[in-house]
């Protein structure tokens, strides 16, 4: 397999992150209502993301028996946990406690969606590179979730600062982790990277993704009291993800 369409295909689904953006310009008579839904939008995605997918994908590869298996994921998923208190106050110490909760929401989704990324351009560059059809489909599977993803970074940073650039500028640069993962699997981890060691990291991000959901994302969701929007973005988001899988 030529070494281009693995790359290719990478860029792609990380570039996807970027529609997330658009969001961000369009026109909203009801802010509080479009923040809320796109909140929930988010952590809907995340959490379905990581529950039927990252876990599922992960668990086989994790150790060769059963015991081994349940002791490694409580242990990278309690890391995942812990590390978004670790996030939360590093943000808090370089922005002030007084910088707000939706600003600090977009950062912490931000870092999230790196390490998210990291690996998946890893998984879409070998998928590819061993078959390019498998990789065509995780690609298109892989763009579909990436873009509310892409909102959860880029509509907290612009609602928060009034920035659009700065809004762009952090989900770019999730974006471009994907690529970069495709470039650590050729020049790095072609020959070192195991499935068990992705398999960890994804263990690792789950938990991140689903602590950040439940412990910054709802709530923030929850404090501008518009329900419906609020279910909106939690069925469209697994819709989303419903249709990534079967894909």
């Amino acid at each position: 397999m030529d070494l281009l369409w693995p790359f290719i295909l990478s860029i792609l689904a990380g570039m996807s992150t970027v529609l997330g953006c658009l969001g961000i310009f369009i026109p909203v008579k009801k802010k509080d209502e479009f923040i809320t839904f796109s909140i929930s939008l988010s952590l809907s995605v995340m959490i379905m993301v990581s529950i039927f997918d990252l876990i599922p994908s992960s668990l086989p590869n994790i150790a060769s028996t059963l015991g081994k298996s349940i002791v490694l994921f409580i242990l990278f998923f309690s890391m995942g946990v812990f590390a978004v208190g670790l996030l939360n106050r590093c943000i808090e110490k370089e922005k002030g406690k007084g910088s707000s909760n939706l600003y600090k929401l977009g950062i912490l989704s931000f870092i999230a969606l790196v390490l998210h990324n990291l690996p998946e351009g890893i998984l879409t560059f070998m998928s590819t590179y061993q078959d390019f059809s498998l990789g065509l489909s995780l690609t298109l599977a892989i763009a579909l979730h990436n873009i509310p993803e892409g909102i959860s970074i880029a509509v907290p940073i612009y609602y928060s600062t009034g920035k659009v650039r700065e809004a762009i500028k952090f989900t770019l640069l999730s974006a471009v982790a994907e690529p970069l993962g495709a470039l650590l699997a050729f020049i790095v981890f072609k020959n070192i990277i195991t499935d068990q060691m992705i398999s960890m990291f994804l263990i690792l991000v789950a938990g991140i993704m689903i602590t950040l959901s439940i412990e910054k994302m709802l709530p923030e969701a929850l404090s501008y009291k518009k329900k419906k929007a609020l279910y909106l973005g939690l069925i469209i988001g697994i819709i989303i993800v419903a249709l990534s899988l079967l894909i």
